[in-house]
């Protein structure tokens, strides 16, 4: 029995009932004691990697609820065990809580997900028919189908464990394109280095620089993976190197040093354009899959699958594909991997959609690396306002995934839920236009939405102004939440509306959602519009000029946070979250900037069209 406090409910007793009365009573007080210390110091706290987040579940129990276990530091210790010892009369000092430092946001789950159509959402509204070819074979329909696995895709943050962003917008969910957390003194944006990227001519036309979407890829690789590849000595030796990979319009794909932008290996050249953001694979396997988005004096565009030991192409398609009603083989998406299946999934502006078991083999020891893709099939759909001249098909955003189902929207206005599985159609939303920004998904109240709004194509809807919605969709039904409106010029080739994805807040901005909206209030004026989930009010607008690219929502380990973004103004912004205060602004580019930034910790990397590569660091 532990021993009381003098003063406390009494000394012992020789007479054996009392003495049990208090042996009651004693443990009653220290069960009461544990309890407080679990209350106070026991929080459940956010496991740092996905490994540890599915070490928990596989476990059968999540980390932090274990007992005898506790979190510090985003990490499972043991806890030690009240001291036996006499406590002082006097009441002990408080102590300051032990600092616990903040791990990676995690995304909930949702507590049922059945997809289904309702009357308003009918795939039969606005598609006419699906077809499917599996390894050359054509079904004559899609129920014949049979997948080769269960595709099943978790939440966003449990897409990767790998440190960095490894697709547009991070995962799955498209909710993360920062890494790590900003610490915040001056909440000014200062240049750390640039270096010159080129052009690119085809046909008559010349593509420079980065473009929509052009984000950045950041990876931090374990040295047992950078040994194997064909990196320069330095970076190889560099412990905590952080390699950016930038694929940009001018054909070649960048690796840069994100502390200094020095190379880290030669620049390779592939000799296409390249818009799209590229994806690696999310199981930390040194792959890249990356697509380009015009034809080029190589040959007709294509997906490529790249080995990033040596830089080798192993595998491309999707050039010249029979299948294709369009007559284009642009590829600006950004892939999906289902880890499970060894699957990779590729939407195309061709209105192809992509499925390929990979076979993939890789022996990190030996530095050895292939794939072998098997049940590579093809679907493809035709939309009922489909035609050469308008509404085409084709998918150029990249694709929200979560359980066995694919949320992608299309250039001929259908938002489309496609089961992965039996490639069925679940549900299609009519989202008006040619629609170019990534659908974003977000968990609220134990049930999934999506935000995605649309283009502004000229002489679709309208040659002078159009509406512009912003809408939140039902995930499960495809239904329309709420939507806000805005009024939108356009021109030929350059569009407005929103080009750009949609940032979901989160911690003290979890309230609101962020978008870029282009040519409202004027030509070349544009607006960060800071929306509220629940009804979709304008909490506050920041103008500029338009912008194609996507804002980006960064925090420190105190939970501030401020979004960032970039316009065609040339200007990096730096906002208050909450208020849309503007900290901080930097001049990129005498140009536009239409690519989207990624962050690592407190350094933004962008491109710009005027053919540079910017490190900021938000100080």
């Amino acid at each position: 029995m532990a021993n009381r406090r003098k003063g406390g409910a009494g000394r012992y007793r020789s007479q054996k009932k009392i003495s049990k009365i208090l042996m009651l009573a004693e443990a009653v007080i220290l069960v009461a004691a544990i309890l407080l210390i679990v209350v106070n110091n026991v929080r459940p706290g956010k496991i740092t990697t996905a490994e540890s987040r599915r070490a928990a579940v596989e476990a059968g129990t999540p980390a932090h609820a274990v007992p005898g276990f506790e979190m510090a530091n985003g990490k499972v210790k043991s806890k030690k065990a009240p001291a036996e010892e006499e406590q002082p009369e006097e009441a002990p000092e408080e102590e300051a809580p032990e600092a616990i430092e903040k791990s990676a946001p995690v995304d909930p789950a949702p507590t049922s997900f059945s997809p289904h159509a309702v009357e308003s959402t009918q795939p039969s509204n606005l598609i006419s028919y699906t077809n499917i070819v599996v390894d050359g074979y054509y079904l004559d329909s899609v129920s014949e189908y049979q997948n080769d696995g269960d595709i099943s895709f978790g939440v966003g943050s449990d897409y990767t464990a790998v440190e960095g962003i490894i697709g547009f917008r991070g995962n799955n969910f498209r909710n993360r394109p920062a890494y790590g957390f900003v610490d915040y003194k001056e909440l000014k944006l200062n240049p750390v280095w640039s270096i010159d990227t080129d052009g690119l001519t085809y046909n008559g036309n010349t593509w420079t620089g980065s473009g929509w979407t052009g984000q950045p890829l950041m990876r931090k690789w374990p040295k047992e993976v950078k040994q194997h590849m064909n990196m320069y000595d330095s970076a190889k030796n560099k412990d905590d190197l952080i390699e950016v990979i930038y694929a940009c319009m001018d054909g070649y794909v960048y690796f840069l040093d994100l502390e200094t932008g020095e190379r880290t290996r030669d620049d390779l050249f592939l000799g296409y354009t390249f818009k799209g953001a590229g994806a690696l694979d999310p199981r930390g396997y040194p792959i890249m899959y990356l697509g380009s988005g015009i034809n080029s004096n190589e040959g007709i565009s294509r997906a490529f699958i790249i080995n990033l030991l040596d830089c080798s192409v192993m595998y491309t398609f999707g050039n010249s594909d029979e299948f294709e009603l369009r007559g284009v083989d642009f590829f600006d998406s950004s892939a999906l991997v289902d880890a499970e299946t060894d699957t990779l999934i590729y939407p195309g502006e061709n209105g192809i959609l992509y499925l390929m078991k990979l076979n993939t083999e890789y022996n990190q020891d030996a530095g050895t690396l292939s794939i072998n893709p098997s049940h590579f099939t093809k679907w493809r759909y035709w939309g009922t306002r489909t035609s050469d001249a308008s509404y085409w098909l084709g998918m150029e955003d990249s694709a929200v995934a979560y359980g066995g189902y694919l949320f992608v929207a299309d250039n001929g206005g259908n938002f489309m839920c496609i089961d992965l599985n039996t490639l069925e159609l679940v549900w299609v939303q009519d989202v008006l236009d040619d629609t170019n920004g990534s659908p974003v998904a977000s968990v609220e109240d134990g049930h999934l939405y999506l935000y995605i709004s649309t283009s502004f194509h000229y002489g679709w809807r309208s040659y002078d102004t159009a509406t512009i919605p912003i809408w939140k969709i039902d995930a499960e039904t495809g239904e329309i939440v709420w939507h806000t409106d805005y009024t939108c010029e356009t021109e030929d080739g350059v569009s407005g509306g929103v080009q750009s994805t949609i940032a979901v807040g989160e911690y003290d901005l979890s309230d609101n959602i962020y978008v870029t909206v282009s040519r409202t209030g004027g030509t070349y004026a544009g607006v960060l519009a800071c929306l509220k989930k629940s009804d979709g009010s304008v909490n506050w607008e920041h103008k500029s000029g338009y912008a194609w690219s996507s804002p980006v929502c960064v925090y420190s380990k105190t939970d501030v946070g401020k979004v960032l973004y970039c316009s065609s103004d040339g200007n990096m912004y730096l906002l208050d979250g909450a208020s849309g205060t503007e900290h901080s602004t930097f001049s990129l580019s005498e140009g536009v900037i239409e690519a989207s930034p990624a962050v690592y910790n407190n350094r933004v990397v962008v491109g710009t069209r005027d053919c540079k590569i910017w490190c900021v660091e938000i100080t």
